[in-house]
């Protein structure tokens, strides 16, 4: 026989995934989850804002249907206590993303019906509360940077109930480190979002990082990646094998990340701990590249990343948030 669970509901609508997740309201254990990409046409590089969320409006009622199921599978009758969604791309007043209102038009309805308290949140806080539900941070403010396809910032960032407090200390100069795998992706002939599918191609050249190597500006924490783009395209053109041109792409990104982060580590030497979140992070070859660099060179780093599920666009962290919100830790 089903028994009731309370549960918060954390909603998610960005420019790749609709995404929803349950969590205990109790514990804030993980209960179920539900995503779907958003569908690009072959060869193109993303969509229109108001096409992204005409999908993200068609997605809802199955991934809802999925999450529910899952729930349901489990003997549990879902009773819901608080919802959370992401409305924004980052936490500033001044950040903004029309794709972001589909998930807080569905959210909102949903609390005002259920007669139950609505927690507003940031997609970049979700991304780093996902990686702290795996790797927890010191309650001390610690070095965070999210990679994705519309972000690349490098931060101190602080939890409090309400989500982070968040100080950016670099950011993307130019391209973000998603466009760029993106860009070369499509280039290779590689679907849109590129990300697994370069991760894929690159395994080709097993552990070597290949002859051609990009180079990878960065200026204090904030990083840029138009030229390495531009020499990664000639270099397709020229010839260079696809899995050499994405594996140089990977060590491109992997050293960049690794110098703003070392920047990051050594002018606020209040916390040794990283946090690296976002779709990007989610690339095994980067992950092992950056944690192997900073803990050589920064004595005492210590460096975390989310699961590479949850380190691609994911509701769990925005759930997770409703969660020390409801909770109030």
């Amino acid at each position: 026989m089903a028994h009731d669970v309370p549960l918060v509901l954390g909603v998610d609508t960005s420019n790749y995934t609709t995404s929803v997740c349950a969590v205990s309201a109790e514990d804030g254990r993980l209960m179920a989850e539900s995503r779907q990409l958003l569908q690009v046409p072959h060869g193109e590089r993303g969509l229109r804002q108001s096409e992204a969320a005409f999908q993200h409006v068609r997605n809802f009622p199955s991934v809802m249907a999925d999450l529910v199921d899952k729930i349901v599978s489990q003997g549990v009758r879902p009773v819901w206590r608080r919802i959370a969604v992401s409305v924004r791309p980052r936490p500033w007043a001044s950040s903004y993303m029309p794709v972001f209102q589909s998930g807080l038009a569905v959210a909102a309805s949903m609390a005002q019906s259920l007669g139950i308290p609505l927690t507003r949140t940031s997609h970049q806080e979700g991304h780093l509360a996902a990686a702290e539900y795996f790797a927890p941070m010191p309650s001390a403010p610690f070095v965070a940077v999210h990679l994705s396809g519309g972000t690349c910032d490098v931060v101190i960032a602080r939890r409090t109930s309400f989500g982070y407090a968040i100080v950016r200390l670099g950011e993307s100069l130019d391209l973000h480190p998603g466009q760029f795998v993106d860009r070369v992706g499509v280039a290779l002939g590689l679907p849109f979002p590129a990300g697994p599918h370069l991760e894929d191609l690159a395994r080709r050249c097993g552990d070597a990082t290949g002859e051609l190597v990009l180079k990878a500006p960065v200026r204090g924490a904030s990083m840029s990646f138009s030229g390495p783009l531009t020499a990664a395209l000639r270099a397709a053109e020229a010839g260079v094998p696809p899995h050499e041109v994405a594996r140089a792409v990977e060590a491109c990104v992997a050293r960049a990340v690794s110098k703003a982060v070392e920047y990051a580590l050594r002018r606020f030497e209040t916390s040794r701990h990283v946090l690296i979140a976002g779709g990007v992070a989610s690339n095994r070859f980067i992950q092992s590249a950056v944690r192997s660099r900073l803990e050589r060179r920064v004595p005492g780093a210590a460096v975390a990343f989310a699961p590479a599920e949850f380190a691609r666009d994911n509701a769990l962290g925005v759930a997770s948030i409703g969660y020390w919100r409801e909770s109030g830790l």
